[in-house]
């Protein structure tokens, strides 16, 4: 795989093609992995699996016209040739008003902050199937525990760089190292399935595969003879590991692209009140060892924390070039690069700022409630906010979690959720989108 410096001459060096057969501006990006895994279940090797991969994508405008191609092959005269394939596409496009690079004034200059994004070890195969096999071994012995389906430990290094015709060219190197199990308890019809998993930058920073598998193992057990819910409006409660899908939600709904295409529950909110007073929102793109921590965005803009709701308050849009051309706006540094065509947008490190009360205090005044741990299915109309998902967890009984819960839906809203949202205390800081305990009231619940 390229190091840094290779992998954005590379990219330059496609930019300088793609000008030479005609493109009055183009952009190129260079991707590299290189990511091994081992699965184990019933303490027996399953699947291990080792790839590596490069890939470079080309976009070309001739005037107000642009193409994007890739390709995997890197000799040089497949390069040759898909810059003039990539100007012959761009000539028969239809014209595209917005389209075109980021605006050279507001380019991210280096120096850029050292973000700590890339392990310089690597696991061998036999150390990730001793932490697999450990993972699953210390689940399976958790009393009530029936079953496995399995147990994972993976690696991967990755390079991007990125390199525009009118004078941006940068990368950087990143890695992840993730761990999970996943189990069964009980027997029958009691049966249930649970799991835990960690992804990090750095190897170090995983949890050990003991605390895996008694998590994973704990959670199977506890979840084990569900029993319906009754319907009815009620308080729900989203634990840690549900309630940034809450988040989620608003931050596909805020991207410019959406807006645009006026396909957004949010289009007329821009710097309305759609939280609580207090309830904030933020991105920090610059967390060191963060999940989605980057220097520079996928246009090459420079990338910034943010609130995103502050003090409840939409503050607006995340935005590439393109969209914000049609909404008469700045880009915000929210451009996102895959494998081919224009840019997306993607969020950082986004995090809901903890609350006051501890969850038991939150929760503390529910005479009937309900605590969920999981959700189901694809039940959101991003267009109208209309919300239903199934879902599987805890009743909460006059303030305290009882029995385990389950086939049952949760509906609502989301502007009326957002602004019923309430944040406990106990943030947890290891995913893309951290959040706290957090409690709707009024929720439509559906049970058996």
């Amino acid at each position: 795989m390229l190091d840094k410096d290779a992998a954005v001459a590379r990219a330059a060096d496609l930019v300088d093609r793609a000008r030479r057969a005609g493109a009055d501006a183009a952009d190129a990006v260079f991707l590299a992995n290189a990511s091994q895994s081992i699965q184990v279940r019933l303490g027996q090797l399953e699947e291990a699996e080792r790839s590596e991969s490069e890939h470079i994508a080309l976009r070309v405008f001739c005037g107000k016209r642009n193409a994007s191609i890739g390709s995997s092959d890197l000799s040089s005269a497949a390069l040759d040739e898909l810059a003039a394939r990539a100007v012959a596409m761009a000539r028969a496009a239809p014209e595209d008003a917005y389209a075109g690079l980021a605006p050279a004034e507001m380019l991210a200059k280096g120096p850029f902050p050292d973000l700590d994004l890339a392990d310089d070890g690597e696991p061998e195969p036999a150390q990730l199937r001793e932490d697999a096999a450990e993972a699953e071994a210390v689940a399976r012995a958790v009393p009530g525990v029936t079953n496995s389906e399995g147990a994972g430990a993976g690696a991967t290094r990755s390079v991007f760089a990125l390199a525009t015709s009118h004078g941006f060219a940068d990368g950087y190197v990143s890695s992840s190292h993730s761990l999970s199990a996943v189990v069964l308890g009980g027997e029958g019809n009691a049966k249930q399935r649970d799991y835990a998993w960690r992804q990090t930058r750095f190897r170090d920073d995983l949890p050990s595969p003991a605390e895996i598998g008694e998590l994973a193992g704990t959670r199977a057990v506890a979840k084990v003879a569900p029993e319906r819910l009754r319907s009815g409006p009620m308080p729900v409660v989203l634990s840690p590991r549900v309630g940034g899908s809450i988040i989620g939600h608003l931050l596909g709904a805020i991207s410019g692209n959406a807006i645009a295409r006026r396909s957004s529950f949010l289009l007329e909110k821009r710097d309305e009140q759609i939280f609580a007073p207090g309830f904030t929102i933020l991105d920090n793109p610059h967390m060191v060892r963060g999940l989605r921590s980057r220097p520079f965005d996928g246009e090459g803009l420079p990338t910034g924390e943010r609130a995103i709701v502050e003090d409840g308050r939409l503050t607006g849009w995340l935005m590439e070039s393109a969209a914000a051309r049609q909404l008469g706006l700045a880009p915000t540094g929210h451009a996102a690069r895959g494998g081919g065509g224009a840019p997306g947008v993607s969020a950082g490190n986004v995090h809901v700022a903890a609350g006051e009360l501890s969850p038991q205090a939150l929760m503390a005044d529910i005479a009937d409630g309900v605590y969920v741990t999981q959700l189901f299915g694809q039940g959101v109309n991003a267009v109208t906010g209309d919300y239903s998902r199934g879902a599987s967890g805890f009743r909460i009984v006059n303030g305290e979690l009882a029995g385990p819960v389950a086939e049952f839906t949760v509906a609502s809203n989301l502007l009326t959720m957002f602004a019923n949202l309430r944040a406990a205390n106990d943030l947890e800081w290891f995913r893309a989108v951290n959040v706290p305990t957090m409690r709707i009231d009024g929720m439509t619940v559906a049970g058996g």
